[in-house]
């Protein structure tokens, strides 16, 4: 519990420190768009495992918005990345920081999977 308190400070640190570094918040709506254009997008999940389980997006690869600083190297930085969670909160924390760490297109899903499931599009379950 400690080690996730910590973690998910220095994330929020980064996160402040790097707002204007280039991450960029979009709707559901655009990251649809985004992800239609075959720019070999990585979609980056960062809620829980459970939540994960629950429902996700296609193609998503789950790291927890805690362990996003010990696997930052699964995030590939020659890409696009959408960062999504359930509402948008933890994923701007979380674009905010791979910002920071010097990725140059890094895409914030501001509505998250619930914006992107009362848009009418698909998710895995």
């Amino acid at each position: 519990m400690r080690l996730t308190a910590v973690a998910c400070a220095t994330v929020i640190v980064w996160a402040t420190l790097a707002f204007a570094a280039g991450e960029k918040n979009i709707s559901s709506r655009e990251a649809k768009g985004l992800l239609s254009k075959g720019k070999n997008v990585f979609l980056l999940d960062v809620r829980t495992p459970d939540e994960y389980r629950q429902a996700h997006l296609r193609g998503a690869v789950l790291i927890p918005v805690n362990e996003i600083e010990r696997r930052l190297r699964e995030v590939p930085k020659n890409r696009p990345v959408v960062v999504y969670c359930a509402v948008g909160s933890r994923s701007g924390m979380v674009a905010g920081y791979l910002a920071g760490k010097g990725y140059s297109e890094v895409y914030n899903m501001s509505d998250g999977i619930v914006g992107w499931y009362r848009s009418g599009f698909s998710i895995e379950r």
